[in-house]
């Protein structure tokens, strides 16, 4: 492959190694690197996930974020702490502060609330080279907040993601780099399943097809690929050779939105009549996202997990003759597919709505009926209180029930505990 046409870049992808347990670790006073300590969503439930393991734990009883809080160990060193979304927010805000007496804010790309992106080009005169960068970034973590990273340094975002995957937090002093050059030796030998972007189900594909490396992707050729994988496939042949062409400077956060869903896992089994209720409470957020982007939907998702015994399900859609983001109406559509297609005995343990097809508000056609007007005012009102009040300043009598979902959520942070 010749490199020389491809972009080439300084970039920097830095990774807060265990970051939920190093600030709880931090709280408590303790060496995040030492201690056994693990992160719960929810304390009060012997089912809830460990959100994060220190090092510590995960090395001697090897925890790991999907395990559950039943399956810690019964040992009295181990220190149980509830998840606090809200002080992890806060930390990766400051981090990130940090990370701006190194680069401008255009070259810092926060990818996820523990890692970030962060393009170095032209910073030698100021810091060092790339590696030096890094490890002044790595010190710095650690004497403000005293949390440990872990670095990868590549000629693009992929390399550096990637490398940090595979090498950086294995490495001693937590930094590894990759440039075009070393694709081959460091990347190639990889399986798949461990490379960035490839989840469970294309494992499965590309296993089904005897391919099982990073490298046997760069050997296949890139009609076979898009064949099989279509403009996916694509970029895995690109991804392979370590070419990715996304920015590295600017606006990286917006995105053109092209549905507005919401769903939830549910904590138990729900009946027909709970689910209704819960049903109501999805459509009332999709819409008001809706609302607040000025947008409206032709056509109602509506998804539906049955309980373990029954291990089943649907996903269904139906396309309305006018755009909305009224809650009822988005409602009585997702009320009519459940009918339809609810089996009228599961439990159901989740339920999601998507309102998509997408509009401009001002583009719907305008309703004969006052009524229909009248609800979509009644709507903005609605979302313009919440908004200067809080998320439960109005809600739904329905709200109130055992069923109701958005009181307990407005308590949490991307579904745990704030």
């Amino acid at each position: 492959m010749d490199y020389s046409s491809f972009p080439k870049h300084d970039v920097l992808c830095i990774d807060m190694r265990s970051f939920y347990a190093s600030v709880e670790a931090v709280r408590l006073g303790f060496d995040p690197m030492q201690v056994l300590l693990a992160v719960v969503g929810d304390v009060t439930r012997p089912g809830s996930i460990v959100l994060a393991a220190s090092p510590a734990l995960k090395e001697k009883y090897g925890i790991s974020n999907v395990s559950r809080f039943f399956e810690l160990p019964q040992d009295p060193n181990i220190h149980i702490v509830q998840a606090n979304m809200a002080d992890y927010l806060h930390a990766s805000v400051q981090i990130t502060q940090l990370l701006y007496t190194f680069a401008p804010k255009e070259a810092i790309h926060p990818y996820s609330i523990d890692e970030v992106w962060i393009t170095v080009n032209g910073l030698e005169k100021l810091f060092g080279d790339p590696f030096t960068i890094a490890q002044k970034i790595q010190r710095a973590i650690l004497e403000s907040f005293g949390i440990t990273s872990a670095i990868g340094i590549g000629n693009n975002k992929f390399l550096a993601k990637v490398v940090l995957d595979l090498h950086a937090k294995k490495s001693p002093n937590g930094i590894a780099t990759c440039t075009y050059e070393e694709v081959q030796e460091k990347l190639w030998p990889a399986k798949v399943e461990k490379i960035w972007g490839i989840g469970l189900k294309l494992k499965k594909r590309l296993y089904h097809l005897g391919i099982t490396t990073l490298g046997q992707i760069a050997q296949s050729s890139l009609p076979t690929l898009k064949k099989h994988f279509g403009i996916m496939g694509e970029q895995l042949y690109w991804h392979a050779w370590g070419i990715d062409l996304s920015p590295v400077f600017g606006d990286f956060i917006k995105t053109e939105q092209d549905s507005y869903g919401h769903g939830i896992s549910l904590l138990r089994n729900y009946t027909k009549e709970e689910t209704l209720v819960c049903m109501l409470e999805l459509c009332e957020e999709a819409c008001r996202r809706a609302r607040t982007d000025r947008m409206a939907g032709k056509t109602v998702h509506l998804g539906i997990g049955y309980d373990k015994m029954t291990n089943g399900g649907f996903y269904r859609s139906k396309t309305v003759a006018s755009p909305t983001n009224i809650t009822l109406e988005m409602y009585q559509v997702c009320v009519q597919l459940f009918e339809q297609f609810y089996d009228g005995r599961s439990y159901i343990r989740r339920v999601s709505v998507t309102l998509a097809n997408l509009v401009l508000d001002m583009e719907t056609q305008l309703d004969l009926f006052y009524e229909r007007s009248k609800q979509k005012d009644i709507g903005y009102v609605m979302d313009h209180i919440r908004a200067k009040y809080g998320s439960t300043a109005i809600l739904r009598a329905s709200s109130y029930t055992n069923a109701g979902i958005t009181l307990e959520r407005s308590k949490k942070i991307g579904g745990h505990w704030a």
